[in-house]
């Protein structure tokens, strides 16, 4: 871990990283002007530069939630299951692959009928929609087509074997256009709102706050709170769907699974640290809490990995959420050579979902080196599994 001052902040910011890119650190040491911030702010291994606050940061405030500090994908997160199978083949898992594709819509796609019958399973999406001009309640029904859908971007299903000897089932993906909807009219209303009180904050950190005492604070931790669930719930049936075609490809060779691990990355909880009770904002970061079992992807050509956080106070007992990008998507696009990339991963015998040069916005190449990260935040965490990619499906 590195520490460091910056002149003109007001708290330090530690690091758990060699090498930052420079619109990161300036994000940091905006986070670090804030009146409200607590303590220090946090940089995970993964750290890169994201909107307002870098993806990878952890942030504590005192008194105020921060929207864009948890971001557009509120609840984005990840969940893994172990099943009883110890080898696939490769006639089996492109069957998958493909009964996936049928069942799961990805990127912009949402099912055309809603999902009525599994959206009313989960108690808290039908008892806890605010009520009034909420975002949830005018979202509710298209909420109803998009739950049990992957998304785009760096959201993936992929199909791992671990060094434990078993295949494993891994998801990443948040709460779709509900929590983009929510997310936006929040920071809309929090800069409205900064504007009005002549905040000392200048509107290009992009970093407008809601003070927690106020109706529009309560409001969004609501809604909130009810994207993370609806994250969840999401992952959850997606789950239960690949599942279901894993029985029905793979027969009576499949006779269990574990229970599902789920692990969220983008949202903001009271906790008490350093004897302060604050609100905790992690961004592309994930909590690492002394016993709590976590999950951290590589890219789609390399490891992930099932880990076991070990309560780093000055980390805010965080970790990473993934590898971290080392290239923009357009900058992947435009740099990566396509025939490298599907070579590096063929050679691995990895079904793998690059088609394009559009798609190079996800290659390996795009990614930091996750056994770098991994080795950045051994005091975050503990490895307990190692995760191989054998097939992926990506948003």
């Amino acid at each position: 871990m590195i520490m460091m001052k910056q002149q003109g902040t007001n708290l330090p910011i530690k690091m758990w990283l060699e090498e930052i890119e420079d619109g990161a650190l300036e994000q940091a040491k905006n986070l670090a002007r804030l009146p409200f911030a607590f303590k220090h702010i946090a940089l995970m291994p993964d750290c890169h530069q994201g909107y307002g606050m870098p993806i990878g940061g952890v942030m504590a405030t005192k008194g105020v939630i921060v929207p864009n500090a948890v971001g557009v994908d509120i609840g984005c997160g990840m969940c893994a299951v172990k099943t009883s199978l110890t080898n696939i083949e490769i006639g089996a898992l492109k069957n998958i692959l493909g009964e996936i594709r049928k069942q799961i819509p990805v990127g912009f796609n949402h099912h055309k009928e809603k999902q009525q019958e599994e959206f009313e399973e989960n108690v808290y999406l039908t008892d806890n929609v605010p009520e009034g001009d909420s975002i949830i309640f005018q979202q509710y029904d298209k909420a109803q087509t998009q739950i049990g859908t992957l998304g785009g971007g760096n959201h993936f299903i992929e199909i791992q074997k671990g060094d434990d000897g078993h295949i494993w089932i891994m998801i990443h993906s948040g709460s779709r256009n509900l929590g983009f909807t929510v997310a936006k009219h929040y920071n809309d209303l929090a800069k409205e709102l900064n504007k009005k009180w002549y905040t000392s904050i200048p509107l290009e950190y992009d970093l407008a706050f809601l003070p927690l005492d106020s109706e529009e604070g309560q409001d969004y931790i609501k809604e909130m709170d009810y994207c993370i669930e609806f994250a969840l719930a999401n992952r959850k049936l997606m789950m239960d769907r690949v599942k279901a075609i894993f029985v029905k490809i793979n027969g009576l060779l499949i006779t269990n699974f574990d229970e599902m691990i789920n692990i969220a990355h983008n949202y903001a909880t009271m906790e008490s640290h350093f004897r302060e009770n604050v609100m905790i904002h992690r961004k592309g970061a994930t909590l690492a809490r002394k016993g709590t079992i976590g999950i951290i992807p590589g890219s789609q050509g390399t490891k992930s990995y099932i880990v076991e956080g070990l309560g780093n106070k000055d980390s805010f007992e965080s970790c990473s959420h993934g590898a971290g990008r080392k290239m923009g998507r357009k900058q992947a696009q435009e740099k990566l050579d396509i025939k490298k990339e599907t070579k590096l991963l063929e050679d691995q015998g990895i079904l793998h979902s690059i088609r394009n040069t559009d798609d190079l916005d996800e290659a390996p190449g795009a990614y930091k080196d996750i056994s770098t990260v991994m080795d950045n935040q051994k005091d975050l965490v503990k490895i307990l599994v190692e995760l191989t990619p054998l097939a992926v499906i990506k948003g």
